[in-house]
């Protein structure tokens, strides 16, 4: 039987080396059913020229694989995307085509939390400003700023969004004392309340959180959802943590908070653009800590996530459904088997 082809748009690796080599991580899983060929992902045709007798995608940045580039593809059943946030794939016109979308949503959320956890604390204790005093020779001004700053101990982190990553950072926060509340729409109360964390709404979230950490995927819902009105609404001493997508929050308008006094201060490791602006005003503020989107970055994330993209690709190849679909309502539509059991907790899932 003929190898299924994979067509994959991935950072590029040196090539002095057979493609067998170079993708050894995602044909531990695909090597049987498939063989992966590199594409061109330069533009929109160049794409679709290379990829439209694929049976599957794997891509992880590059070009969007929007609405144009889905219809040229003429039998593909599975984009394979190796991250959480799959904002780079038009997940509805691939749901319309009758193709699978998945991501890897629990690869690397341990290093996401621990980043998280790491700005929060930097933001605490105002780490940006204290290392830039002692270097400056201004030894004795670091005591005085600290000592207007709350302990952690008592202070309430506010989540938005409470999936894989805010959980695994609630579990983190709550050994330092924090009080943790939560605004997820999609999340049950019982989930929140099992985890020692407060179900709220977001409003009251930015009413009484000290920290907020941002958690959403990006959509229309989430984009710039924290601009003029929420800083606004937030109190004057609130710290900002993002280590989710930049452009969930209005870059501008959290500017204009810093500089009005509304936020004390930011943890980012997302921006909107990416890389900034060498003029960007964050740049430059004693009270903000950037780091480059380099919250899952360890020695084992990305070797992690191209093994598990490749298990996820197979599993559609071979008939099945994946572990992880980012558009379950296509799942019926299509000729895959359901191998998962039902959750003993509920009911049938449909």
């Amino acid at each position: 039987m003929a190898k299924k082809k994979v067509a994959v748009q991935l950072p590029t690796v040196a090539k002095q080396v057979s493609i067998e080599q170079r993708y050894s991580l995602e044909l531990e899983a695909l090597h049987e059913i498939a063989e992966i060929v590199e594409i061109d992902g330069k533009t929109p045709s160049s794409f679709i020229e290379g990829a439209r007798e694929a049976d599957a995608l794997i891509t992880s940045w590059g070009i969007k694989i929007d609405q144009q580039i889905i219809a040229g593809l003429n039998q593909c059943v599975v984009i394979g995307v190796g991250s959480v946030g799959v904002d780079m794939v038009d997940v509805d016109a691939a749901t319309q085509a009758g193709i699978v979308v998945t991501n890897v949503p629990d690869v690397f959320i341990e290093e996401v939390a621990d980043h998280t956890m790491m700005l929060l604390l930097g933001c605490s204790r105002r780490v940006k400003l204290m290392d830039k005093m002692v270097k400056a020779g201004d030894w004795y001004r670091g005591r005085p700023v600290l000592e207007k700053t709350p302990r952690l101990w008592g202070q309430t982190l506010g989540l938005i969004s409470f999936g894989n990553v805010a959980t695994a950072v609630a579990r983190r926060a709550q050994p330092f004392g924090m009080n943790i509340i939560a605004y997820d729409p999609y999340v049950t109360e019982l989930k929140m309340t099992a985890e020692g964390v407060g179900p709220v709404t977001l409003p009251e979230l930015l009413e009484q959180s000290d920290y907020i950490s941002v958690h959403p995927g990006l959509n229309d819902s989430s984009r710039a959802m924290l601009s003029d009105a929420e800083f606004s609404a937030m109190k004057n001493t609130v710290c900002i943590i993002n280590c989710g997508r930049g452009p969930v929050i209005d870059e501008a308008a959290l500017i204009r908070a810093l500089q009005r006094g509304e936020v004390a201060a930011a943890g980012l490791d997302v921006l909107e653009q990416e890389p900034p602006a060498s003029d960007n005003p964050l740049l430059e503020m004693d009270n903000v800590i950037l780091t480059p989107h380099a919250a899952s970055a360890t020695d084992r994330m990305r070797p992690e996530t191209r093994r598990r993209v490749g298990r996820e690709v197979a599993l559609v190849l071979d008939g099945k459904w994946p572990m992880s679909c980012v558009n379950p309502t296509v799942l019926p539509k299509v000729d895959l088997e359901r191998w998962q059991p039902y959750p003993m907790t509920r009911g049938p899932n449909r």
